[in-house]
């Protein structure tokens, strides 16, 4: 199976009864840093939204939703895939000035990702937000929301690891910055998955930025949807898996399009058609408020910060048959 980790001579460092506290010391310690540094309230927000509302995420634009008929009235409803555009409609909506924003917990189901040792079609995030001025849309800011996002995720794990001794590893506070063609450029003969490993295992906490843009390659590092994040104002936090030996993304984010960048992005994706949308046009018309936010995965935080092996072991989901038997023959027992 493609993705699947099985290290050899794996043993978790918590009882399944100890794993669920932890990973409730693990969420409630982080959401309340998180939140604190970034001065962020919590909303509630959707698990479905109508399909002619435009404002489910489109993750890279292959992926099929979840979608079904209602009863009560007429149209089709998506189970959502993440609130990247929901947010920024929310924060106009409930009156957030600049340097305000606000997180929720989404819960997201993808049915065409690939279950391995780190994706579930069962997504938990907190989904994130926040209005910014355009004097705002700039690499220096968006570096500095990193290293504030990174600063709390270390912050949390020292705290998980004073509650559970018997957790020993570390999180590199010192975030190293990369363009995604600079690293294309270091490590031209590799993958883009195995740039990462390379970059990760070597400087521990890395932000790889500008993703979505063709590089020199002929392709992109990764594919983004070319509708929220400006994809020469974002990137992803990886860091490096010392229990998978691999590297380890925790947090896709990014400062969202304005209406250039938009416009730019729906041509360059064939996407055009999506400026039907109420959500598209307030952005072309610039009614919408200049945002920064992304996602961070509460599994996946929880998977690194336990020190686990699977994603499986901090998350209920469900399994291939022959996945959940080859993790009990090697140690990893899944919820």
């Amino acid at each position: 199976m493609d993705g699947l980790f099985l290290p050899k001579g794996y043993i978790s460092k918590l009882s399944l009864k100890e794993t669920q506290k932890a990973i409730k010391t693990t969420k409630d310690t982080f959401q309340n840093t998180f939140a604190k540094y970034l001065k962020l309230d919590r909303v509630t927000a959707p698990v479905i939204v109508t399909s002619d509302s435009g404002i489910n995420d489109d993750l890279s634009g292959v992926e099929r939703k979840v979608t079904f008929d209602m009863l009560s009235q007429s149209g089709q409803a998506e189970v959502v895939q993440s609130l990247a555009k929901w947010k920024r409609l929310a924060l106009d909506r409930y009156g957030y000035l600049p340097g305000e924003g606000i997180y929720t917990d989404m819960s997201a189901i993808r049915r065409d990702d690939a279950v391995d040792s780190t994706h579930s079609i069962y997504v938990d995030q907190w989904d994130w937000e926040r209005v910014i001025n355009d004097s705002n849309r700039t690499e220096d800011f968006l570096k500095g929301v990193v290293r504030i996002i990174v600063a709390a995720l270390a912050d949390t794990k020292d705290k998980v690891n004073f509650a559970f001794p018997q957790l020993e590893l570390t999180m590199e506070r010192n975030v190293f910055f990369i363009t995604s063609q600079e690293l294309l450029d270091l490590y031209p003969d590799l993958s883009s998955k195995e740039r990462e490993d390379k970059i990760a295992k070597e400087k521990g906490t890395v932000f790889i930025m500008k993703i979505g843009h063709e590089l020199s390659n002929g392709e992109p590092h990764d594919l983004r949807a070319p509708d929220y994040d400006d994809w020469d104002l974002n990137g992803d936090l990886i860091v490096w898996n010392e229990i998978l030996g691999c590297s380890f993304e925790l947090s896709s984010m990014g400062i969202r399009v304005n209406a250039d960048s938009l416009a730019l992005q729906l041509k360059k994706a064939n996407a055009e058609d999506r400026l039907r949308f109420p959500y598209h046009k307030r952005i072309i018309d610039g009614t919408l408020p200049l945002t920064i936010g992304g996602g961070i995965g509460q599994s996946r935080m929880c998977m690194f910060m336990l020190e686990k092996a699977h994603i499986g072991e901090v998350q209920v989901s469900i399994w291939p048959e022959e996945m959940i038997k080859l993790c009990e023959k090697h140690g990893i027992v899944l919820l």
